[in-house]
């Protein structure tokens, strides 16, 4: 098999793809990093916005750039589409070349970068996915939630070959419309993902038109899903769509963290963490991931 060349992704001086990844790894967003012939790898197959097409890609870094290789591409997706896809999954997409100077005012989050330099959030490829993910993951463990989402990618999601590897996309949305009865996930959720795919195929849920739109009206449209609340609804806008600067108002592990880190007591006000976050601005979802998952919480708390 002759290796593409590789595709150069948005340079930045500050990012360190293997942080990112083992950080997301960690939250069972993508598979962990591993040794290949030049060093660390990540292999994703991506299933492209608007066109649904399912790519094979490998990623690695080289003296800073993060490069990118498509292995296969049974659909023939453009290479645009792909990198386009790729900087906003890496938050590449964004410049960011302020946000050392910006969260330099805050000793706690200057603090907690400073230990775990080059860390951006890795998102999910859409936010049609992540909305699929937060439906099927509803009430139930990460690992069991991770088996299921597997079993309906292997079933009825497109396989693409990296040099071996064998990988299998996300269902495209006009696939989940018609989603069989899935061993292990309820049929009230199989019904929910209907209507998702139903829905995405509809074009609305794509990321760009997500980004435009003032960001309740954004949740409140997501809201109009079934199976996404208020908490599927923000974790869509973090975790598919990426906002750089947004901050949740639902998720209790990041409060609990700003509470035990900037000794704001056991239960403090919605106000009083937003006030805090202000001095984040327009990064508060990056500094919100240190936060998230470096800042040592309490027992208690």
């Amino acid at each position: 098999m002759i290796i593409p060349q590789p595709i150069n992704l948005r340079f930045t001086s500050d990012y360190s793809l293997a942080a990112s990844v083992a950080l997301a790894a960690s939250a069972a967003f993508v598979d962990k990093l591993y040794g290949g012939p030049n060093g660390e790898v990540l292999d994703l197959a991506i299933l492209l916005e608007d066109s649904w097409q399912t790519v094979g890609v490998r990623l690695d870094q080289l003296e800073g750039r993060v490069r990118a290789r498509v292995l296969d591409n049974p659909g023939q997706a453009m290479t645009t589409d792909v990198c386009a896809q790729l900087e906003r999954l890496l938050s590449l997409d964004t410049d960011g070349a302020d946000f050392a100077a910006i969260i330099a005012r805050d000793p706690v989050v200057a603090a907690l970068r400073e230990q775990h330099c080059g860390i951006r959030p890795v998102l999910l490829p859409s936010p049609y996915e992540a909305a699929a993910r937060a439906i099927i993951g509803h009430q139930l463990p990460a690992r069991q939630a991770a088996a299921i989402t597997a079993r309906i990618a292997g079933a009825h999601g497109v396989r693409v070959d990296l040099a071996g590897h064998m990988l299998h996309g996300f269902p495209a949305p006009s696939q989940l419309a018609d989603l069989p009865t899935i061993q292990g996930l309820a049929g009230r959720k199989v019904a929910q993902l209907r209507v998702l795919g139903s829905a995405a195929a509809d074009g609305w849920l794509s990321s760009a038109r997500l980004r435009t739109l003032p960001r309740d009206e954004a949740l409140a449209e997501l809201q109009q899903l079934p199976g996404i609340g208020p908490f599927s609804a923000e974790l869509v806008m973090m975790r598919g769509v990426g906002e750089p600067d947004a901050f949740p108002l639902t998720e209790k592990r990041l409060h609990r963290a700003m509470a035990a880190a900037y000794q704001l007591g056991a239960a403090p006000s919605l106000a009083k963490l937003e006030q805090v976050a202000e001095r984040w601005r327009p990064y508060r979802n990056w500094a919100g991931l240190l936060l998230r998952n470096f800042q040592p919480i309490p027992q208690f708390a």
